[in-house]
């Protein structure tokens, strides 16, 4: 029977819009069985039923999860973990999923492979769109799998966090959607979007409605607790200038530009121009860290935990 269920469970029942019509849902599971079909606690990696290229895994604690809500008070908030360039998912594992269970939240962290857009590719999902790839539409349907799968998850908005390559996703995510942010994190991005209108995307934000079809509401933005983090010695550049010339001359460099400042100098001058722009955000530089996710981690929870719990309130 467990085995069974755990198979339904993953393959769906019928189909639908999003790949979940007739699926199981913790609302449909006897509450006794959510553990068996790996419902609560770390769940299997799992595939996004629309794009099967992105995958995500996801953490539920079980105390804390009320499978079937009458009411949104009584959602579990979510946070979105975004992996960097390597695609190291690791912490859901081995730290979030204790920050989840004293918040409480769950914790989501989609998966984003390399290669999407053809073998040598490693940065589409950064950008939000390639010619392949729509990340940021890719992350919606991840939240709307998990709205129908578990509807004690709150995720109309989330909280976000993400540290260098995962930085720019989140960075440029708030842009786009700040209606579904609650809370932001930005780490150490590197390559960042600036609001600068003479430029395109991903440089700038001049060709937005034309790329995205949205607006950027830098007001709505605002609206929105902000994190940008960084480590104190975070001061190296990623490849010389040789290695980015030959980048684009024998893989082409992408949308992004090379990188010709430090993480630290580009987060300041990002906070900077969002200062002018009207955008608020807490500026933390983590003395004596480099260019190091677990280094500032601390930082980013402590930011990040009193707004998660406002969430749920």
């Amino acid at each position: 029977m467990r085995f069974g269920l755990l198979l339904s469970s993953l393959l769906g029942l019928d189909g639908g819009p999003i790949g979940m019509d007739g699926a199981l849902t913790t609302a449909n599971v006897p509450a006794k069985f959510l553990e068996d079909v790996y419902f609560v606690g770390h769940v299997p990696l799992m595939t996004l039923q629309v794009d099967p290229r992105i995958s995500f895994a996801l953490y539920v604690p079980e105390s804390q999860y009320n499978p079937n809500p009458s009411s949104t008070a009584e959602k579990l908030p979510l946070l979105v973990y975004v992996h960097g360039t390597g695609r190291s998912i690791v912490a859901i594992y081995n730290e979030l999923d204790s920050f989840a269970d004293s918040t409480p939240c769950a914790i989501l962290a989609p998966l984003f492979p390399a290669g999407m857009d053809g073998p040598n590719d490693i940065d589409s999902f950064k950008e939000l769109r390639s010619q392949s790839l729509r990340s940021d539409l890719g992350l919606l349907s991840v939240l709307d799998q998990v709205a129908y799968r578990w509807p004690g998850i709150k995720t109309d908005r989330v909280a976000i966090m993400g540290f260098s390559g995962g930085g720019q996703f989140v960075q440029r995510f708030l842009y786009l959607y700040p209606e579904r942010l609650a809370v932001a994190s930005v780490g150490a991005p590197g390559r960042p979007t600036y609001l600068d209108d003479t430029q395109d995307w991903p440089v700038g934000v001049a060709d937005v409605g034309t790329v995205f079809k949205r607006t950027i509401s830098t007001e709505s933005i605002g609206d929105i607790p902000i994190q940008l983090v960084v480590g104190s010695e975070d001061v190296e550049l990623h490849g010389d200038q040789e290695f980015w010339e030959w980048e684009q001359e024998v893989l082409g460099g992408g949308g992004l530009p090379p990188m010709n400042e430090t993480r630290l100098e580009s987060i300041q001058k990002l906070h900077s121009s969002w200062e002018q722009a009207g955008i608020s955000s807490q500026l933390d530089i983590v003395d004596g860290v480099a260019h190091n996710e677990t280094g500032v981690r601390k930082t980013v929870l402590q930011f990040l935990q009193p707004w998660i719990q406002k969430m749920s309130s």
